[in-house]
């Protein structure tokens, strides 16, 4: 079974950066592809950002595209999503998952391991 911890959530004001930690454990081989997706209070979990483990192939959702940067560790089984140019509309409870696929997109529901997430609130 594959565990996943989110870290680096924080209270951050428009314009600033933030770096988010995914660190897996567990059954890793299984998984190809972690995502990073967000929910706001009220609002449905929307997909983020992804990148496959294996060719570091990346996906960005259009809200966050020149913003944000996915990156991944694999010797360390970590996975980043560095985030710049933060706006109001970024904050939201961040969670990463994984996918089983090699070449999953950002559709939560391709994603069958979840953490439990870590809060960012972007706020003046």
């Amino acid at each position: 079974q594959l565990q996943l911890v989110e870290s680096g959530g924080d209270l951050v004001q428009p314009g600033g950066s933030l770096r988010l930690s995914c660190a897996a454990s567990g059954s890793t081989s299984n998984y190809y592809t972690i995502g990073w997706f967000r929910q706001a209070p009220g609002k449905e979990r929307e997909g983020v950002s992804c990148i496959s483990l294996s060719s570091g192939r990346t996906n960005y959702a259009d809200s966050v595209k020149g913003r944000f940067t996915v990156s991944r560790d694999n010797a360390k089984n970590m996975v980043y999503l560095q985030m710049n140019s933060l706006k109001l509309e970024d904050t939201a409870i961040y969670y990463c998952a994984a996918s089983p696929l090699p070449y999953a997109d950002v559709r939560p529901s391709l994603y069958t391991s979840w953490g439990r997430g870590t809060q960012v609130t972007v706020s003046s």
